[in-house]
């Protein structure tokens, strides 16, 4: 303990020389903060007259410290506590003082000197109790203030350049079509809605205070797991900004060309290990791990495959520019350069598993940041799952909102997934009970136009539809012409293609018994339209064979991609005979390319007779068509090759050696 303490305890004062009475006294004045606080007591605590003006006097100099705390003490009834505090001690002592001696001024003066060491401690307490609830509560006064301040100094800053500050947006208008939220990409948030925190989070250990990782991502959440994160070399550039939109282009370093030129090489030994192999000395290729993801999803080991391709996304999310947005929709990746098409495989993969594992809402999200890289040429085609996922998702505003605001520019009614999808989201919108009478009619007849419209545009969908939800039709549907095989028939083979596409997919969002009966009810409808001789029936047979001569390569691609066996089926043959890569399928014929791959020989031509022959058996490129689905001609294909290659191991053709000439030139016989 300080000496100033004890000889605060004590009572004391410096230097110890007597002191009359009244010499510890002091009066602060109008300037001092305490002057309101604790106003000057008379002899028996009350205060007197006018004490509020003239001044306050304290009879401890050791109270003045940290007084400018009284300021903010809490009052009761209209008075501070530490003056009660006081008042209370005072007159104690004072009652005290005056049972054991006299009332006299030297009496009182002795009482006065007696009072400094009990109230000053009790003071002391309270100002540091008051203090710590001072400091609390205005701790979320003080931060709320501060951030009040920056938007007033904001304010005055842009006030006082010129420039116009946008308010904040009106309650009517909305967010971008193709808008992504950060949190939907997530698919713990969604699965937390169905299953709740518990059970989503529960197995979920803490995180360790000691990161391996180098950043947060939003695609995807790094694992305990996964190797230590290295740069592979895979870095982001900015190409060019115009008109509000920013053009982005992955690159590829020195040491990542020659890991790509290995993974090629891996790719044409037709030996999955290889790519194994490869992966152990670069564990963030990207293609690799895409490669190996369809290797081991056609194995059936779905964990495996999902956990590759996260960590392709991490990879190459942790190489973005700090300008490439995910969520404003004005970045653009150009899926010509090679460079960028991983990062649209990686998120589709992704989308796919997401779906699968019953998370529609989250996939929808991947499906619109797909879409928003390159909205215009839309390389994967997404406009041909987009509203699969709304569907499955409940999103039904969305889509509709979709439908509305791009069928002038696109013609999405043109494609037979929208055309039966929008209708089917106004009829399921009609069906929820939040609504009002109006709002569930007005759905209702919406619905009823639109599957109405569907129906004579695409006739040859009823049929192959009620036989995936195996329902039969009734004989006036049957036997009637316009629904009938021809229908089927006669439609080009791009519309079947779209066509058996759709229905591989959205067959099961049909089949509840309230859509079978609204659907039946408009198939008659339609048949009365065409007994009348509507002239929309013939307008739109000649638009079906004027629109649907050939499907471009993104569709082809798209078809690649779904694995969808009806769909793959229809594909013409100049596709099913040419090679697909499962890292790279249908590239575009306008490539654009920043490297070029050096030429080395080519191991086919230094092998072997037999090896060469057994080669040429195949089919050019089938060796890794993995995009084609499991189950195809890719995995018989790559068993025989392995075990050709270990028959052909130890056997091979020597070069038979040139004899020695025992007969000179013109001796010997023809015979």
């Amino acid at each position: 303990m300080s000496r100033r303490a004890l000889r605060r305890l004590r009572g004391e004062q410096r230097g110890q020389e007597p002191l009359g009475p009244g010499a510890l006294q002091f009066v602060l004045h109008d300037d001092d903060d305490v002057e309101e606080e604790c106003p000057k007591r008379g002899p028996g605590g009350r205060r007197p007259r006018g004490a509020g003006k003239e001044g306050v006097r304290v009879n401890n100099r050791f109270e003045l410290i940290n007084i400018e705390d009284l300021d903010e003490a809490p009052g009761v009834n209209g008075e501070r506590t530490d003056c009660l505090l006081v008042d209370a001690v005072v007159s104690g002592n004072k009652r005290r003082a005056q049972s054991g001696h006299s009332e006299s001024t030297r009496g009182g003066d002795a009482a006065d000197t007696a009072v400094p060491s009990e109230q000053s401690n009790a003071c002391s307490k309270l100002r540091k109790k008051k203090r710590k609830q001072k400091n609390k509560k205005n701790a979320g006064e003080t931060s709320q203030n501060g951030l009040e301040d920056i938007d007033r100094i904001l304010e005055r800053i842009e006030d006082a350049s010129g420039a116009s500050r946008p308010g904040p947006p009106p309650l009517s208008a909305k967010k971008h079509v193709l808008y992504v939220e950060h949190r939907h990409l997530n698919p713990d948030t969604e699965l937390k809605r169905y299953f709740g925190a518990r059970a989503v989070l529960g197995e979920q250990r803490p995180r360790q205070r000691q990161r391996m990782y180098p950043k947060c991502t939003w695609l995807t959440t790094p694992k305990s797991t996964w190797p230590r994160y290295t740069k592979p070399g895979l870095s982001m550039r900015l190409l060019e900004s115009r008109k509000g939109r920013s053009a982005f282009a992955f690159e590829h370093s020195e040491e990542y060309q020659q890991t790509q030129h290995k993974f090629l090489a891996a790719v044409e030994s037709m030996e999955p290990n290889n790519i194994v192999v490869l992966l152990q000395s670069s564990p963030y290729h990207v293609d690799s791990l895409l490669q190996l993801s369809d290797a081991c999803r056609f194995q059936d080991d779905q964990e495996t495959a999902r956990d590759l391709v996260e960590r392709a996304l991490y990879s190459m999310e942790c190489a973005f520019h700090p300008l490439f947005s995910l969520t404003s929709g004005t970045c653009r990746l150009d899926y010509r350069r090679p460079e960028n098409r991983s990062f649209y495989l990686a998120l589709y993969k992704q989308m796919s598993f997401l779906e699968k594992r019953g998370c529609p809402r989250t996939a929808l999200e991947y499906c619109k940041l797909i879409l928003s890289l390159e909205p215009d040429e839309d390389p994967l085609c997404m406009l041909l799952l987009i509203d699969h996922l709304a569907l499955r998702a409940r999103s039904y505003e969305y889509l509709i909102r979709l439908f509305e605001e791009w069928e002038a520019h696109r013609n999405l009614s043109q494609l037979p997934n929208f055309a039966f999808s929008v209708p089917l989201a106004y009829f399921l919108l009609s069906q929820q009970a939040d609504l009002s009478e109006q709002e569930v009619s007005s759905a209702r007849e919406e619905a009823c136009v639109r599957i109405q419209q569907a129906l004579t545009m695409f006739p040859g969908v009823l049929m192959p539809l009620l036989e995936y939800c195996s329902v039969r039709p009734d004989a006036t549907v049957a036997t009637h012409h316009f629904f009938g095989p021809d229908a089927e028939i006669s439609q080009p083979p791009a519309l079947s293609q779209l066509v058996s596409l759709y229905l591989g997919r959205s067959h099961f969002l049909w089949k509840e018994p309230a859509t079978m009966s609204w659907l039946e009810e408009n198939v008659h409808k339609v048949l009365q339209a065409v007994d009348a001789g509507d002239p929309a029936v013939e307008a739109c047979e000649s638009r079906r064979k004027v629109l649907y001569q050939r499907a471009p390569r993104n569709i082809h691609r798209h078809v690649v991609l779904s694995e969808i066996k009806e769909a793959v089926a229809a594909l013409p043959p100049d596709v099913t005979t040419q090679s697909v890569l499962g890292f790279d399928p249908l590239p575009p014929l306008d490539t654009i390319y920043s490297y070029v791959r050096p030429e080395r020989l080519s191991p086919v031509s230094h092998g072997n007779t037999i090896a060469l022959f057994f080669r040429s058996l195949l089919p050019r490129g089938t060796s890794l068509r993995l995009g084609i689905g499991p189950g195809g001609p890719a995995q018989g294909l790559n068993r025989l090759m392995l075990a050709v290659r270990d028959m052909m191991a130890n056997f091979h053709f020597h070069d038979l050696e040139v004899l020695p000439e025992e007969h000179p030139e013109g001796d010997g016989e023809w015979d």
